[in-house]
């Protein structure tokens, strides 16, 4: 078994380069990711990230199969081509996804960012409201298998500091997963949160990648924009372009 996935590689500019991969939704695939504009928002500004956007399905996440198949078909040969700073980027159920990755892998993953992301059931996240918030929440005996509970007991123990990824959270007002989102929010620092008003939807998913991006979370600043603008927009939509039509199908 192997996963497939979409490469959009920009031409090198001498810089580190870090490696973004994109993991969709239950419903969506690696294909929405590129022509809802994620990669496009990359280009846009420049910066020196290529992106994978991950072919994952529910599948992925019934047999437990996606980060195994990561590892093996994306990271290692991404490693052996010295790419050192890996990121990871989910929306909704790809959000489990990437968090799960960042767990079980730590040391490998500098960053995670979540846009709307589930993390566990209704009942599993009214636990720990129920409980007062993450001080008061007790997770007890984890049965083998229960993936939302060591989940949310990984985000209680969450400190932004050595040891755990960066991680940057986005969610809409109106979203379903609003409730999660909100508590996770209260294990980040401030500046690593963006609320939009809007639901569980591309629009607002969007909006929110765009303002993480301006906030500039992988620590690159204007110049890689200003380099972007010097090129030209004919250039730049060629670039696009080619990427689309050489990608393998997802």
């Amino acid at each position: 078994m192997s996963i497939a996935a979409i490469y959009d590689p920009p031409p090198r500019d001498g810089t580190q380069r870090i490696l973004l991969l994109m993991l969709p939704g239950a419903k969506a695939s690696a294909h929405d990711l590129v022509q809802q504009g994620f990669v496009r928002e990359l280009r846009a500004r420049n910066l020196p990230v290529d992106a994978v956007a991950v072919a994952a399905h529910l599948g992925h996440y019934l047999d437990r199969s996606l980060s195994g198949l990561l590892a093996a078909d994306i990271l290692g040969p991404a490693r052996a081509r010295n790419y050192r700073r890996i990121w990871l980027m989910g929306i909704s159920l790809g959000g489990m996804g990437a968090l799960t990755y960042a767990r079980e892998h730590p040391a490998d993953i500098e960053g995670v960012v979540l846009l709307a992301p589930f993390l566990a059931t209704r009942g599993v996240v009214a636990e720990v409201a129920r409980a007062g918030g993450w001080a008061g929440w007790q997770p007890g005996v984890i049965k083998p298998g229960d993936d939302e509970r060591e989940m949310l007991t990984w985000l209680k123990d969450y400190r932004a500091a050595a040891g755990f990824p960066a991680l940057h959270l986005g969610y809409g007002t109106q979203d379903r997963f609003a409730t999660t989102s909100e508590l996770m929010a209260e294990r980040l620092p401030a500046a690593q949160v963006v609320c939009a008003t809007g639901g569980h939807d591309w629009t607002t998913w969007l909006t929110l990648w765009r303002e993480l991006l301006d906030r500039g979370i992988f620590g690159f600043g204007g110049d890689a924009i200003a380099r972007h603008e010097a090129a030209g927009p004919d250039e730049n939509d060629r670039r696009q372009a080619a990427n689309l039509r050489d990608a393998p199908a997802a």
